[in-house]
């Protein structure tokens, strides 16, 4: 069955008083996400992925040994990204519930030791590609960076934060300024209560 485009969780300029603008959200998801979906399934249709879930295909199609991906999970994997970063934002006030910020703590030292960890890595990813908070597999938490499409569950990791670096997720709003808009995500954008669901 092929894949979908998800609705956004929230209106287009529901971010907007947060950094992020409805012409960012219009590119963003109903261009760039919408491709993933529509070049995704063209991408499995007629191969033994095309009945298989997301995460499958990611795991299946990736390649640990070489950076150019295939046009399989360079879709589908993106598809997945982006599926999961309109869920890890908010237009709302969200605090950070106590539970994560123990864990925040525990493998960090502090939540503002994590913070500067997070921006580090998405303003340090040369290029395209993602900054994650992961609950790694030895169950502590770190932080990665990803390039292009691969995401933590390559790795076997779970993914409980990601924020997408690639140029079209902030050149509208922030022009080249990676960290302003890295800084903003954290401050003003992520739904923490959905993080800490994902631990």
């Amino acid at each position: 069955m092929p894949f979908s485009l998800p609705d956004l969780p929230y209106a287009h300029d529901a971010l907007a008083a947060h950094g992020m603008s409805a012409e960012t959200l219009e590119f963003h998801h109903d261009k760039h996400h919408k491709a993933y979906v529509v070049n995704g399934n063209k991408a499995i249709e007629g191969t033994p992925w095309a009945d298989k879930s997301l995460e499958e295909i990611i795991k299946g199609t990736y390649d640990p040994n070489t950076v150019a991906q295939n046009g399989i999970f360079n879709n589908i994997s993106q598809l997945w990204n982006h599926n999961q970063f309109w869920e890890m934002m908010s237009p709302g006030v969200s605090e950070m519930p106590s539970e994560l910020e123990k864990a925040l703590v525990e493998s960090f030292g502090s939540v503002a030791k994590f913070m500067d960890e997070f921006k580090a890595a998405g303003a340090g990813q040369f290029g395209s590609g993602w900054a994650w908070l992961v609950k790694d597999t030895d169950g502590g938490l770190k932080v990665t960076k990803t390039e292009n499409g691969v995401n933590p569950l390559c790795f076997g990791q779970t993914a409980l934060l990601g924020c997408d670096v690639w140029e079209h997720s902030y050149y509208i709003d922030f022009r080249n300024a990676r960290p302003d808009y890295l800084s903003n995500f954290l401050d003003n954008l992520v739904n923490w209560e959905n993080v800490a669901s994902r631990l």
